[in-house]
């Protein structure tokens, strides 16, 4: 994705995450993983510990990176929280690249997940 267009859509993305959640400010990248760590895990629990807000930015790079056969889903385990098995090693290193790379990521998974749409149509 080209990097204009790459910076628009996140900029979108995290003014619909702002607009939605009613706070002052835009998310960062982590609050963004968080919420869709919480989409994934579809459970109505709304307290989450420290480790637990980690796992749940796990689960949401694990979910992003699916697509590209990066992760594999294991299934589910007894507290109905999602495992993912490795594939393969993900070829970006330094921050700010697996950074853009996590933000082109969580794009399509909006795109995908048609999370964007309502913003659209106007039905917030």
């Amino acid at each position: 994705m080209e990097t204009w267009k790459l910076n628009f859509e996140w900029l979108r993305i995290q003014h619909f995450v702002k607009d939605t959640f009613k706070k002052d400010a835009l998310p960062d990248l982590n609050a963004v993983l968080y919420l869709v760590g919480m989409q994934e895990l579809a459970l109505s629990k709304t307290k989450f510990s420290k480790e637990e807000k980690q796992d749940l930015m796990h689960i949401a790079i694990c979910r992003l990176l699916i697509p590209d056969g990066y992760y594999e889903f294991e299934g589910l385990d007894q507290d109905g929280w999602p495992h993912y098995k490795v594939l393969k090693a993900i070829p970006v290193n330094g921050v700010a690249a697996q950074s853009e790379f996590l933000k082109e990521k969580v794009v399509q998974y909006f795109e995908e997940e048609g999370l964007l749409e309502q913003e659209k149509s106007g039905e917030l």
